[in-house]
């Protein structure tokens, strides 16, 4: 059982958003799914995350089932809750009364204390026309870092 560096990331989520604020949060996990997670077994482009009863969970993270886990192993999709404190919540939740807006995790990583911890991002969707100038402009910057000066 090779562990690669934990990084996995929402490549999505710069494309279908503008990220308005972030916020670095811990994630409640069982054992099964951390194994999981440090040898990369997790997706999270699909994810999103949602405020119930003042409390985040990220919905529809996929976390691969961990393949010496026996019976104790967990199911690789349901909700797993966010650890924010109250004054982040509400910053939050106050944020997303706008129409539009969405909560949208951005990076999963490992801790320099090695604790897992997720970027989630608040911020609203872009429109067609947003998303044709970001593909303009790397296209720009990939035939300028092609010109030797």
């Amino acid at each position: 059982m090779s562990l690669k560096p934990v990084n996995i990331i929402n490549r999505k989520a710069n494309f279908e958003y503008h990220i308005d604020q972030k916020f670095t949060v811990g994630i409640v996990l069982t054992g099964t799914e951390v194994k999981s997670i440090r040898m990369g077994n997790a997706n999270i482009s699909d994810a999103f995350c949602m405020i119930e009863n003042n409390e985040v969970w990220i919905k529809n993270m996929h976390i691969s089932e961990f393949k010496q886990g026996s019976y104790n192993n967990h199911e690789p999709i349901h909700n797993r809750k966010l650890l924010l404190n109250k004054i982040e919540i509400k910053k939050i939740t106050n944020k997303i009364k706008d129409k539009g807006t969405a909560i949208f995790p951005i990076k999963l990583y490992a801790s320099e204390r090695g604790f897992l911890k997720l970027d989630i991002g608040v911020g609203k969707g872009k429109k067609a026309f947003d998303k044709r100038d970001d593909i303009k402009q790397k296209d720009i910057q990939r035939e300028l870092s092609k010109i030797k000066f």
